[in-house]
């Protein structure tokens, strides 16, 4: 399993990216993997601010529908638009062009307050 450092992650198995005051948001290669074959993702917050542990979208794999949680408080400014046609992307590569949404933090600082990589590591026993 992957788990880049210069990322931030949830007990709920998402990981976020800073870039500024944006962030970028997706599932982790374990929450992927836990989930399996992924086929559809419905996020309908876009525009929306997202309260931190708030749902803000579902991903749907074969057997199971899973709530995706908002890690930190911002606003929904992008949702991938290549899942749309391609939710693989989530199997294939969640950290790169699987990302799910861009957000306008509101408190970039808030971002410190999540598990470092060695310790989401920790957390799913890898």
């Amino acid at each position: 399993m992957n788990f880049p450092s210069e990322l931030k992650y949830t007990k709920d198995h998402e990981w976020i990216r800073v870039e500024g005051n944006e962030a970028y948001l997706g599932i982790t290669d374990f929450a992927q993997r836990e989930l399996g074959d992924i086929v559809y993702i419905d996020i309908n917050t876009l525009g929306d601010e997202v309260q931190k542990d708030d749902v803000f979208g579902t991903v749907e794999a074969v057997k199971t529908v899973s709530d995706l949680f908002m890690p930190v408080t911002g606003t929904i400014t992008e949702v991938n638009p290549a899942l749309n046609d391609n939710p693989e992307l989530v199997n294939t590569d969640p950290y790169g062009d699987g990302w799910m949404v861009k957000v306008t933090l509101a408190d970039a600082d808030s971002v410190n307050e999540l598990l470092a990589a060695d310790a989401y590591k920790t957390l799913v026993g890898a």
